[in-house]
């Protein structure tokens, strides 16, 4: 029988990728990655600094920090960077508009963005809905996984982008569609395209039937890893193949299913 550590390795999988609201982040030391991704949901899910500490004494540790987020703003109130210990590293991202005041919202992205590298060149740059924004600051590009990645990646290194690509994705190791579905249902659903395709009012957990079933059990595999370690394998592959240097999976079932 294989170890979680082996199995896990069989997927090819990077980095872990972990949400401070869903569990105790200081279990990154658990997991069998030497990087660990940590999501931003809010300035009340903040890790504390020992947390942190704790983690980069064992691990590279990377920070999602929203360049328009009162406290992680670089031409604004920057408060925040005192909370985070020297040796995290950052991932600095628009941030999603779930987590910002109306105010946040407005500030403009591309200007923050760049100081933020500017500030902090070994840093990530989160791309969703600000591409081109994001590649203009030449830092690691951090994609999310989509039905469009692999020729996205393709195309980047076509044009002769030699920087370094990494993919976040959410990662589910089974192919039970009820399990698949409870865990990146309603992620997929909130995709725009599924979003377009999805009956009005239906359902995104194992409850779904029919016309949006089939949408969500077809989207949760073009915006998730889904299936067995070996199958994800194969999927991250592909990814590498196209010019992912790294994927970053984030267990949508728990943590425990990435730990020892």
């Amino acid at each position: 029988m294989l170890t979680t550590g082996e199995t896990i390795a069989e997927t090819g999988l990077d980095a872990a990728a972990l949400k401070p609201a869903e569990c105790d982040v200081s279990r990154a030391a658990e997991l069998p990655f030497e990087t660990v991704a940590i999501d931003y949901e809010g300035r009340e899910h903040l890790p504390d600094a020992e947390t942190l500490a704790g983690l980069a004494e064992e691990l590279e540790v990377r920070l999602t920090t929203p360049v328009r987020a009162e406290g992680f703003d670089p031409l604004g109130d920057d408060s925040g960077y005192d909370r985070v210990p020297d040796e995290v590293q950052r991932v600095a991202v628009a941030g999603h508009a779930a987590y910002l005041s109306e105010d946040e919202r407005r500030k403009a992205v591309a200007p923050r963005l760049r100081a933020a590298v500017e500030r902090d060149p070994a840093a990530w740059v989160g791309t969703e809905g600000v591409e081109r924004l994001a590649l203009a600051t030449g830092a690691t590009q951090f994609e999310l996984l989509s039905r469009t990645t692999e020729r996205d990646l393709r195309a980047l290194r076509a044009a002769g982008f030699d920087g370094e690509l990494a993919v976040y994705a959410p990662t589910v190791l089974t192919d039970d569609d009820d399990a698949v579905l409870d865990a990146v249902g309603a992620y997929a659903a909130r995709r725009g395209p599924v979003a377009s395709a999805l009956p009005e009012g239906a359902a995104t957990d194992r409850t779904a039937t029919g016309r949006a079933r089939e949408v969500l059990s077809a989207a949760s595999r073009d915006y998730a890893l889904v299936g067995s370690p070996a199958a994800v394998g194969e999927r991250v592959a592909d990814l590498k193949e196209a010019g992912a240097d790294l994927v970053v999976g984030y267990p949508a079932r728990g943590v425990e299913e990435f730990a020892n």
